[in-house]
């Protein structure tokens, strides 16, 4: 019997997804440390949890330390602190150093959290990645863009999810950006070259250093176009087939990549280019489970529970490699407007073209506020055995659903 113990400042729906796995996993006592209140879980849950501490900033590793420390004692010792939020990464790590638990450390957690600092040690390591300087004035970028040329992307160097990224084309944007939000010694910006292709991402697990799994995926189109343009739906489609030598670079870069920031064990979801010219170049990596459903699609590819998967790996440290059964892809619903959801358009088509195909689908309604995030309204999960039949219903879903909102508030 293991006793672990999971921070989550917010009890949100995705977030409890993942304390649920871990909590009912036969053979975990599991502790839960939060901002919200235990009484906001469902009654099987909160049953399931050998224990609850709530504190006032979930984020803050000193809280996280103390709330940690009556959790060893009221479970008679602490064998694993986990997390599944990007801004916990380096906080988590501090308190692992500070109290001797096992996982991932505070500088090896930096640098994943720090993207400057990990395209540095890519470098150091020939690693290919985007050319990038950290800018901490008006003067630094610059000089950084005339050092690495335009286009440029501009990005805080501990985001997650390309939030607050953004395309600098040339000296007007970059003078316009520097007028509006200039960086400081407090709030520096990460520029870096561009890099065109199509983009993927790379989502593995090691345990000890070695690659034991690994999947593969593809954006339509990419990310940042996605940021750039609110109106685009986006999907996400994971090929059945990923054993080709295509992808032979990713698999031996990425290794080398994640070995070059000192992972030992644990879930990476990594994001990556295929230039038009063949090479690649490693874009970012994050040492937690995906978001953006990216867990549930790795699920139904795989015919497992993905959840209870991560949770089992971070707690004991084992993983059993699942067969790849299934394309598998997600549609990204976005409304045009700011306002509320009015109707939802062509899901009748859809339902009659596509219906055998999905296997998840979480659909706006009328009345619903917009996200305000890149994920959109809602979304549709398609899966079927072969490849080019996913990508045609996901292309087809982005074609036809149509989420009307009301211009303003």
């Amino acid at each position: 019997m293991a006793n672990a113990v999971f921070v989550a400042p917010f009890l949100l729906p995705a977030t409890v997804r993942f304390i649920a796995a871990a909590a009912l996993l036969p053979d975990v006592r599991l502790g839960l440390i939060s901002q919200d209140p235990e009484d906001t879980l469902r009654d099987d849950l909160r049953a399931a949890l050998a224990g609850h501490y709530r504190v006032h900033d979930g984020t803050d590793a000193q809280q996280i330390a103390d709330a940690t420390r009556v959790m060893t004692r009221h479970l008679g010792g602490i064998d694993c602190l986990l997390g599944m939020l990007e801004q916990l990464q380096v906080p988590l790590g501090e308190v692992r150093d500070a109290l001797g638990i096992p996982g991932m450390g505070a500088e090896v957690a930096r640098n994943f959290r720090d993207k400057a600092r990990m395209k540095t040690v890519f470098e150091a390591n020939g690693v290919p990645c985007a050319g990038h300087r950290l800018v901490h004035s008006p003067g630094e970028a610059r000089s950084a863009a005339t050092a690495l040329g335009y286009p440029l992307v501009a990005k805080p160097p501990a985001g997650a999810g390309a939030r607050s990224t953004f395309r600098i084309d040339g000296d007007s944007q970059l003078e316009a950006w520097l007028a509006a939000d200039p960086p400081d010694e407090l709030n520096p910006v990460l520029l870096e070259q561009m890099v065109s292709g199509a983009e993927h991402s790379f989502d593995s697990v090691l345990i000890d250093g070695e690659l034991v799994w690994h999947s593969i995926s593809r954006y339509l189109p990419t990310p940042l176009e996605v940021l750039e343009n609110p109106w685009i739906q986006w999907a996400v489609l994971l090929p059945r087939d990923i054993a080709g030598a295509e992808f032979d670079p990713i698999r031996a870069d990425g290794l080398r990549g994640l070995r070059a920031l000192g992972l030992r064990t644990g879930l990476t979801h990594m994001e990556w280019f295929r230039r038009p010219n063949g090479d690649i170049a490693i874009s970012e990596v994050a040492a937690r489970p995906p978001g953006a459903q990216f867990t549930s699609l790795l699920s139904y590819a795989h015919d497992i529970d993905m959840y209870a998967a991560w949770a089992r790996l971070e707690i004991f440290g084992e993983f059993v490699p699942p067969e790849r059964r299934y394309a598998v892809g997600a549609a990204y619903l976005r409304g045009q407007g700011n306002g509320p959801v009015v109707a939802i358009h062509g899901l009748d088509t859809l339902q009659r073209e596509l219906g055998a195909l999905v296997v998840e689908a979480q659909l706006p309604h009328e009345g619903q506020s917009a996200s305000g995030t890149y994920e959109g309204e809602g979304h549709v999960i398609l899966r079927h055995p072969e490849t080019a039949v996913v990508e045609a219903g996901l292309r087809r879903v982005v074609q036809v659903a149509r989420v009307e909102m009301r211009d303003g508030p």
